[in-house]
């Protein structure tokens, strides 16, 4: 059903059931697949939106990024299938030909969530209220982002992490920990979130151990994962924590540091 007062492009390309509410504008290069709904006040270009998707009242999906060295060149947004996209949430179109912003499948950005140009969001991933995330950084699988948590350009976090509300991150963050605070910080593992993952609780005392002295102060990152290596058991998870950590181009934040709560202490940044 195609309310009468939608303003769709020719170029537009509809799925069979969709349904597409009052004031919506679907602009040039849109593809939306079977059994999606688009709510009132919409605005959606650049963009190919899969099936069985939701799209809130007055979100903006695939308007140009907010980028100084855009130059019109023909980027767009691709979101999965089974996705929903609440009210007033946007999501940018890439930067630099040929590229793409992606959001994957099974994914919820709630109310106000802004996700920038050429952002990756793996599946399953959350975005609470007001959650925003800078250019080109990477979301791993099934990660949750608190309300009002901001994320610097370029980052990655690491997949099945959960991020309190409020923080703050300009280094990667680990997967599979709680973080929180500004900067984000390890508060341990996310033990609920990988438990209802199912993963076992011998990986999870791995992780666990593995975690603890990577964010210890009596070693350094080399030194750390080299404990890791010799002292934890093996397990993919593991592995991915070492690799994550060895790739990092930005680095990690791995513990909060002393002169940072002494410059808050001071009123200084």
């Amino acid at each position: 059903m195609i309310h009468k007062t939608a303003v769709i492009d020719e170029t537009a390309v509809i799925g069979k059931n969709v349904e597409i509410g009052p004031n919506v504008f679907i602009g040039k290069n849109v593809t939306i697949k079977d059994g999606t709904k688009i709510l009132s006040g919409s605005f959606i270009e650049y963009a190919e939106i899969g099936e069985n998707c939701k799209i809130g009242p007055m979100s903006v999906i695939g308007a140009e990024p907010q980028d100084l060295g855009y130059k019109n060149e023909n980027t767009k947004v691709i979101i999965g299938d089974n996705c929903w996209i609440r009210e007033f949430a946007t999501v940018h179109r890439a930067s630099g030909e040929g590229n793409a912003t992606i959001v994957g499948n099974k994914c919820l950005l709630m109310a106000y969530s802004h996700v920038a140009h050429n952002c990756v969001l793996e599946d399953e991933v959350i975005m609470a209220n007001a959650a925003t995330i800078g250019g080109h950084v990477h979301v791993g699988f099934g990660s949750f982002l608190g309300g009002l948590s901001v994320f610097h350009q370029n980052i990655r976090i690491g997949e099945m992490a959960i991020v309190s509300g409020a923080s703050a991150a300009r280094m990667d963050i680990l997967p599979y920990v709680k973080a929180e605070g500004i900067p984000a910080v390890p508060m341990g593992i996310n033990a609920i979130g990988l438990r209802r993952r199912g993963i076992d609780k011998d990986s999870r005392d791995a992780l666990h151990k593995a975690v603890r002295i990577l964010t210890s102060e009596h070693f350094n990152t080399t030194q750390a994962l080299e404990e890791i290596e010799k002292t934890v058991d093996k397990n993919d998870y593991v592995d991915n924590v070492i690799n994550f950590v060895r790739s990092s181009k930005r680095g990690v934040t791995l513990r909060q540091k002393a002169a940072f709560y002494a410059n808050m202490e001071k009123g200084e940044e």
